[in-house]
């Protein structure tokens, strides 16, 4: 069964990859943006949606939903273990985003469709993957990332820290790597919206009600 289920997955993988928007479809004016992350406990998964005002870095709402988990982990089938849990809390989301950061790959992945690839396709909007670890290329000089002979992604680096920033849906890799930069508060390596959606996840894996402590 869970051969068969892996098997379905990478399909979908690829199926999916040819549904990918690489140009960009953002408003004209970018007011909010999303970071959803995901904690786990041996049997459960807890997920966190922050939106933040983009001026201001105000958080906008938050929301939390836990499930239990149905994929072990494996490299590359994110979407497999975390998509679920992930688009519950999206839909519990009552205040609208115009961009979504998730923690994870898009374009920058062996069937050319992670986690942020899958679930901007399913909520249909722009999606920034970003990733604390390099799942496959190269980096080059200039700090692109090539995988098969097409750049896929890009390297940056904070506090001596790296992120691997991919296109998920809806933009381009230059816009995307931008909104991602600017969106690192001083003496940070993550993206702001990301930052909060890690520390709460984690709090609410913890059991505690309180959000978002430094």
């Amino acid at each position: 069964m869970a051969s068969k289920l892996i098997q379905k997955t990478l399909q979908l993988q690829r199926e999916f990859s040819k549904l990918v928007i690489t140009k960009n479809h953002l408003p004209k004016k970018i007011m909010s943006i999303c970071g959803v992350d995901v904690s786990y406990s041996e049997k459960k998964a807890f997920c966190s949606a922050v939106i933040i005002e983009k001026n201001t870095m105000d958080i906008v709402e938050s929301v939390r939903v836990s499930e239990t988990i149905i994929a072990p982990y494996i490299p590359g089938l994110f979407m497999l273990r975390e998509s679920r849990v992930i688009l519950k809390a999206l839909k519990k989301l009552k205040s609208k985003f115009d961009v979504l950061l998730i923690d994870g790959n898009g374009r920058l992945h062996p069937r050319l469709c992670g986690l942020a690839s899958f679930i901007g396709i399913k909520i249909d909007k722009p999606t920034i993957g970003v990733a604390k670890k390099l799942l496959c290329g190269k980096i080059l000089q200039d700090n692109m990332i090539e995988y098969d002979d097409q750049v896929l992604g890009y390297v940056m680096e904070h506090q001596k820290k790296k992120i691997y920033v991919s296109i998920g849906h809806k933009i381009n890799l230059k816009r995307g790597s931008q909104i991602v930069e600017d969106l690192i508060l001083e003496e940070k390596w993550y993206p702001e919206p990301l930052r909060l959606a890690d520390l709460d996840s984690k709090l609410f894996r913890k059991g505690k009600t309180q959000k978002f402590l430094n």
